[in-house]
């Protein structure tokens, strides 16, 4: 994987400061690549478009890294859909609740938990797809009930923190 090739024999320690990136080695273990991949994703390719790499290498790299952190943002986006789509049943068909339900807003509640705790800076991402987000759970809520799409609110019923919530109830 590009992730491991690229730190196999010495971590990339990157520092902004003062809006400058500074890329230097160090053995340590509390580099932006293991604290946050995603900035470090987002930094690297920053470096990479100012360093003076091989050229033709740096649009094939600054492609996997966008792809890289795309990733990680669409599963953000797939798990928030899931939660929501749960949170939307679970409100609007109390009759139908099952432990089902329940455990997949836990599932998912704890991967959106886990992939901010490996990369923090996905937070702004999470508030800027939210609405996106729940448009489509709606959507979705809606044809796997058989319910109106008007049953459910257009604007969405969750506060953002609800959703991070992994014991709902």
């Amino acid at each position: 994987m590009l992730k491991n090739l690229i730190y196999k024999r010495q971590p990339v320690k990157l520092n902004n400061l003062s809006g400058n990136l500074k890329m230097s080695t160090s053995n340590s273990n509390t580099s932006v690549y293991d604290q946050d991949f995603y900035l470090w994703i987002q930094e690297t390719i920053q470096a990479l478009q100012l360093s003076k790499l091989d050229p033709k290498e740096i649009p094939h790299l600054i492609e996997e890294l966008e792809d890289m952190g795309n990733s990680q943002k669409d599963a953000l986006e797939s798990n928030l859909i899931r939660v929501l789509q749960h949170l939307l049943k679970w409100k609007y068909q109390k009759h139908k609740r099952t432990d089902s339900w329940r455990a997949s807003i836990t599932e998912h509640s704890l991967r959106l938990n886990r992939a901010f705790k490996k990369s923090p800076s996905l937070r702004p991402y999470f508030a800027q797809v939210f609405d996106e987000c729940y448009s489509d759970a709606r959507l979705i809520a809606s044809r796997e009930t058989g319910l109106e799409l008007e049953v459910f609110p257009q604007e969405c019923p969750f506060d953002p923190k609800d959703v991070l919530y992994r014991d709902w109830e």
